[in-house]
């Protein structure tokens, strides 16, 4: 099984919910960005840390803006379950942006990173922030090689941003694209797939017939939809 929940920004309370009972081994939680545990490399972080990588499913997240990008940089990369992860620690991985990954039978498409609010950064801060949240036009490319590979099909898409009709559509009226919502579009028209989940806006949301925001809420991935064969 394959669960997923928006951010977290290092919070344990989400762990409890009641439907990751149901999770056992070999079964995932993936974080759609802001996973925010890996953040000031001290010993209690690294105690809790240790404590979800001993989850007896494992626990997946993609980037979002609030992170510790220098933090997770110094976790080595390493290839599992078809694409590139970064392992924090025993069943708790970061998945690379732009990889394509085969879990529980299904497969799933990660993108992490997104654009943080410019007016609450200085532009100093706001220039380094940009160079670490937003996928270089290298990851661009290496991400459409992956999803080509892959014949452009997939079950899953995990991601921070939406893809940018969306975007506009949670938010009515606004049209500012950033780069990695533009990039998503693409793959929205370009990539066959059952589900995506983003989990920028903070909201719980569906959106027909594929789309889901998550914020808060635990969703079952696969809940009636995915009966697509794999050909």
């Amino acid at each position: 099984m394959i669960f997923i929940t928006g951010d977290t920004h290092g919070d344990l309370e989400r762990f409890k919910k009641k439907e990751l009972k149901r999770l056992r081994k070999n079964d995932f939680l993936i974080i759609c960005g802001d996973f925010g545990f890996v953040w000031d490399g001290s010993k209690a972080e690294k105690k809790r840390l240790k404590k979800l990588g001993k989850k007896r499913y494992g626990v997946l997240f993609v980037e979002g803006v609030h992170e510790n990008f220098k933090e997770l940089e110094k976790y080595g990369v390493e290839y599992w379950c078809g694409g590139l992860t970064r392992r924090i620690s025993g069943n708790l991985r970061q998945l690379i942006r732009g990889s394509v990954f085969e879990l529980c039978g299904k497969r799933v498409f990660a993108f992490g990173g997104g654009r943080s609010d410019e007016n609450a950064l200085d532009s100093e801060d706001m220039e380094l922030r940009l160079k670490e949240e937003i996928p270089s036009d290298e990851e661009l490319e290496q991400a459409m090689e992956n999803l080509t590979a892959c014949g452009n099909k997939v079950d899953y898409i995990v991601s921070y941003e939406p893809p940018a009709k969306i975007s506009e559509f949670i938010d009515l009226g606004n049209t500012d694209r950033s780069h990695i919502n533009t990039f998503l579009e693409q793959v929205r028209e370009k990539v066959d797939f059952d589900r995506w989940f983003f989990g920028r806006h903070h909201i719980n949301k569906l959106i027909p017939p594929k789309f889901q925001a998550v914020f808060d809420c635990v969703a079952d991935a696969d809940d009636g939809r995915s009966k697509r064969k794999r050909k």
